[in-house]
């Protein structure tokens, strides 16, 4: 748990030294292609893009206090990567994410006034949104090309109730049962295999990244008690909420 600081700031502090080595084996790099083409710079299928587009699946593992609590959950997250130099060294990088890790279904009375003859389905769901904005550093060439990325945002984690017909599955009601928001911060890595290139490239994504979101107060499975009168009673926990992250995706890149 202490060395996080000391990872996140190794992460920053390679933000602002590969530039300046990057600029160089740029440059170098230019020079012969003007070289080789007669002083005119001619970079063909290598111009650069306008930025990355990602999308990916996620397996979620809570940690800390928050993994006595909790068990895995299931999410997914998009991504835009906005390249800040030619090659793609370095960029800035918005995450958005969504990641489930609690689910109830109960079959119930549509409305007492009208008997048992229309029932419905109540379902409950647990859930984390994360986003987040930071700096992310990586090899633009190869035949695999890792990466890293740090980040700060806001994490909101929520309880919503919906109401769905038995088979269209089609929700007719929704309720926020309880909620609460954090600060969050952390980093990831990760490996770019790519599966087709040129100006708009694609890659496979594969990595983990670490989010500290600190305190907050959540529900977990059966913490929503339904009283006779109509009512409910809530019984929320509070703890660290710290979580780890295991995805796998797809990264486009987007022509200029």
């Amino acid at each position: 748990m202490r060395s996080r600081p000391s990872i996140l700031a190794l992460l920053f502090a390679a933000v602002l030294v590969f530039p300046a080595s990057a600029g160089a084996q740029r440059c170098r790099r230019d020079c012969d292609d003007r070289d080789r083409d007669g002083g005119r710079e001619e970079w063909g299928p290598r111009r650069p893009t306008g930025g990355y587009l990602g999308g990916r699946l996620e397996l979620a593992k809570p940690q800390g206090e928050f993994g006595e609590f909790v068990e895995s959950g299931f999410g997914g997250n998009v991504n835009y990567i906005h390249r800040l130099d030619r090659d793609g060294l370095i960029g800035v990088r918005v995450d958005a994410e969504a990641v489930t890790y609690g689910y109830e279904r109960q079959r119930v009375l549509l409305s007492p006034t009208i008997g048992g003859r229309i029932l419905a389905d109540l379902v409950t769901t647990n859930n984390v949104a994360f986003l987040g904005v930071g700096p992310q550093i990586g090899t633009p060439n190869g035949t695999l090309r890792p990466y890293a990325h740090g980040f700060a945002g806001v994490s909101y984690l929520f309880t919503s109730s919906t109401l769905e017909g038995s088979h269209s599955g089609e929700p007719f009601g929704s309720t926020t049962n309880f909620d609460d928001v954090t600060f969050a911060y952390g980093g990831g890595a990760g490996l770019y295999i790519p599966l087709r290139r040129g100006t708009a490239p694609i890659s496979l994504d594969l990595g983990a990244t670490y989010r500290n979101a600190g305190r907050a107060e959540y529900l977990r499975e059966g913490d929503i008690v339904d009283n006779p009168d109509g009512s409910i009673t809530l019984f929320p926990t509070r703890s660290d909420t710290d979580m780890l992250t295991f995805h796998v995706g797809v990264t486009v890149g987007l022509s200029r």
